[in-house]
């Protein structure tokens, strides 16, 4: 199974950026997606996260401005974030878990980080 994400660059405060996360491979069915980011000198966290019946949540620094979604037949998640702020500046990490194959073992896994930064 393989996490390909995209969309990260360069956008100016109060811009908005959009990120995708496609999943392929051996997959039977997917728990839950979501999206990670880790800034220089900070831990990892958690910034939203969609369930195959479509609950979410997110970070309480990111609510009203990102919104996260998922197309379940496609295996595809996608993180809007709009009025970005400087601080949003960070490597994003799609992931996806409970991601059961046609042979009934589950796992997780994470896709490649993708650079969003966010200029003053």
């Amino acid at each position: 199974v393989q996490l390909q994400a995209s969309g990260g660059g360069l956008v100016q405060a109060g811009g908005s950026v959009r990120l995708s996360c496609a999943a392929s491979g051996n997959i039977f069915s997917i728990n839950a997606m979501g999206w990670y980011r880790q800034a220089p000198g900070k831990e990892r966290e958690l910034v939203a996260i969609i369930t195959s019946g479509g609950s979410t949540n997110y970070a309480d620094s990111v609510k009203s401005r990102f919104t996260i979604s998922r197309d379940n037949a496609k295996n595809t998640v996608w993180l809007q974030m709009n009025s970005l702020k400087p601080e949003d500046t960070a490597v994003y990490y799609c992931f996806a878990e409970g991601v059961r194959d046609r042979l009934g073992y589950v796992t997780a896994y994470w896709g490649q980080g993708t650079q969003v930064t966010v200029s003053s």
